[in-house]
């Protein structure tokens, strides 16, 4: 029996080395947290206070994690190159790029600072265009995917995608008149892309759950990913028909976004169940999977609470209340154990 290997002396270099690609997963989740507590402030107006800090308290954790990320690939090529080639890891690239979509979102949303979201909102997408076809054709180019490796980070891809007209479409009045056009035109492409990839990627992620063995308890948050491209499809359709003069009768978006947002709240009952039965079977370890619990929450409110206010339907709301209420506390959990793993250096060893 081999003894155990001894943890590694935590060091800068060796944060920047082993950072995960995914980190900026924290920053998704917080900041859709903060604008779904923005949104609900208008019930219960305490809950504003909570929405600031948790605005200030995302931009400072970007900034925070936007420096290992970022020197990784300067300081350590070759681990980046590794986890390009990773079945699993490459799929959590795009999230620096979703993140700073939300932030975009964000700072339209707190204090409406439309022309600094503009900007971020154009550096954004062409992150994110750039890493994910880096992913795709990474992944179309090998050989390394196997079933065991279909998780449904693979919904990574078509998040990002959607979530462009989350704060695109809104932002087109304030879009150059010379860009007006190519804004648009990147807001469908975002839309397009995003749902007919996640249709594509269901299937395959659907054919690993029902032929294949079960997805390892570590890997148990990631079933929640589903419903951040559903509840964000909601959010990003209904905000691109508002501002697309050609749109027409809009009420045939408004069905298809209805029957969008209840796909996605039978899947919240659906992964509040898969994740219990988890539970009991095996214990669910930390790992920074746990924040794939808080962005789908997150864009699941958003979306519940954007259909409710173009539908006026109270129940939509009800969901949103309950996807707020379990993000919350997530979040909180989740936050507090990844400032222990930070603190412990447990976050920064090698994996073996």
């Amino acid at each position: 029996m081999n003894a155990p290997t001894a943890p590694v002396p935590v060091s800068f270099r060796l944060i920047v080395k082993t950072f995960a690609p995914g980190w900026p997963a924290a920053v998704m989740g917080t900041g859709a947290f903060a604008m779904a507590t923005l949104h609900f402030s208008r019930q219960m107006p305490w809950l504003e206070g909570l929405a600031w800090v948790l605005h200030w308290f995302n931009l400072a954790l970007f900034t925070l994690i936007s420096i290992p990320w970022l020197l990784r690939w300067v300081m350590a090529w070759p681990a980046v190159v590794a986890s390009f080639k990773h079945p699993v890891a490459a799929n959590f690239y795009p999230s620096y790029g979703i993140a700073l979509l939300v932030l975009a979102g964000e700072l339209r949303a707190f204090g409406g600072h439309e022309l600094l979201a503009l900007v971020v909102w154009w550096l954004a997408v062409a992150l994110l265009f750039g890493l994910t076809l880096a992913v795709l054709l990474s992944i179309f180019q090998g050989e390394h995917v196997n079933l065991d490796h279909i998780t449904p980070g693979i919904f990574m891809a078509p998040v990002g995608m959607v979530v462009i007209p989350v704060a695109g479409a809104p932002l087109l009045v304030v879009q150059p008149e010379a860009l007006h056009d190519l804004a648009l035109t990147i807001n469908g492409i975002g839309l397009g892309a995003g749902i007919f990839m996640y249709l594509a990627l269901l299937a395959l992620a659907l054919h690993r759950f029902y032929v294949h063995k079960r997805l390892p308890a570590m890997m148990a948050p990631t079933f929640w990913i589903n419903l951040a491209p559903l509840g964000i499809t909601v959010v990003s359709m209904l905000n691109l028909v508002a501002v697309t003069p050609f749109a027409g009768d809009k009420s045939a978006y408004l069905m298809a976004a209805f029957l969008i947002w209840g796909f996605g709240a039978f899947w919240l009952v659906l992964a509040m169940l898969f994740t219990w039965s988890v539970r009991n079977v095996a214990p669910l370890p930390f790992s920074l999977t746990w924040w794939a619990f808080t962005f789908p929450l997150g864009a699941f409110t958003l979306g519940s609470q954007r259909l409710s206010e173009a539908a006026g339907l109270s129940t939509p709301l009800a969901f949103g209340w309950l996807a707020w209420i379990l993000l919350a506390g997530i979040w909180t959990l989740t936050l507090a154990k990844t400032i222990g793993g930070v603190a412990s250096g447990k976050l920064f060893q090698p994996h073996p």
